[in-house]
């Protein structure tokens, strides 16, 4: 996503998080403050598309992008309560405190609206998320339901066209 931004002349954010998800928000909002109220788009990718559905609700005019969203990671986190390793980075790890169950519990968006704005690729073949469960809360707007894929959405450059298309889309 960064590389194409990038060949569009577009401004590009994706900031590490910390694991409070009500800091992760705040910094976010912050961030993205004085961004106009048209003309954007938020994307995220598991946790990710969950705060990208936070965040496009209180961004009622941007475009979201959502890829292979979590739907309940305060119920799904609540095992990880601890010391973890980063998925990204194995060699790093983080402190997952109870509370932040109940920050996660506070950032649920909500019942979505707008359909037009919004977009959800969604993997059948999903190894840590449901994909019914995906479904059923983020299928108001246009969907790509894979028949296959993965978590990690192996085959996007596959659907990258289509899902830029959305997020570049003024209708």
């Amino acid at each position: 996503m960064r590389a194409w931004a990038q060949t569009q002349n577009l401004h590009w954010s994706c900031p590490a998080l910390p694991p409070s998800p009500a800091q992760a928000m705040a910094e976010v909002m912050a961030l993205v403050g004085d961004w106009p109220d048209t003309g954007c788009a938020v994307v995220g990718s598991s946790l990710g598309g969950f705060y990208a559905a936070w965040v496009g609700q209180q961004r009622p005019n941007w475009r979201v992008g959502l890829l292979n969203p979590a739907v309940s990671p305060a119920r799904d986190l609540a095992a990880y309560i601890g010391e973890n390793r980063q998925w990204h980075a194995p060699e790093s790890s983080f402190f997952f405190r109870p509370e932040y169950v109940t920050e996660l519990q506070r950032l649920h968006a909500g019942r979505l609206s707008d359909a037009p704005r919004w977009m959800a690729l969604i993997a059948k073949g999903d190894e840590v998320l449901d994909w019914r469960d995906m479904l059923a809360r983020y299928g108001l707007g246009r969907v790509l339901l894979l028949g296959g894929s993965d978590h990690a959405l192996s085959d996007f450059a596959r659907w990258q066209p289509e899902f830029t298309r959305h997020l570049l889309s003024t209708s």
